[in-house]
């Protein structure tokens, strides 16, 4: 093995706190490719950084098809013009799914709360007659 710092998938689950299935069902996917030494797959410090990629596109909202559309475009051209487009473009989709989800969430608790209002005060009077 050469001098450059190497992974077991067992290494880079512990580290990022997931599953070596999901390790391997992201390597099934396209997102990661280790080199393999019979059975064995021996993880690079680039396959580390692509983990810590894809979890971070994860928690921005990005599919894995978006994720691994980012990496390509990043693999296959040497400056950064056209992934960083990309990613901008798909920040700004899943920003605007946010802000209507937001909006909607804010209509349903003031529906909710116009309800409760009514069927508090149809209950008072209610019990009031009784």
């Amino acid at each position: 093995m050469s001098s450059t710092t190497t992974y077991t998938i067992s290494n880079l689950a512990r580290h990022f706190d997931l599953t070596t299935r999901t390790i391997r069902f992201y390597e099934s996917e396209g997102l990661l490719s280790p080199k393999r030494e019979n059975n064995r797959r021996i993880y690079n410090e680039k396959d580390h950084i692509r983990l810590k990629l894809i979890l971070r596109g994860k928690r921005l909202g990005f599919t894995l098809s978006e994720i691994k559309t980012t990496m390509d475009l990043y693999d296959n051209q040497p400056n950064e013009m056209a992934q960083l487009k990309y990613v901008l473009t798909i920040i700004e989709n899943h920003r605007k799914a946010l802000e209507q989800k937001q909006n909607d969430i804010k209509n349903t608790l003031a529906d909710m709360d116009e309800m409760t209002e009514k069927l508090t005060t149809t209950l008072n009077t209610l019990a009031e007659s009784t």
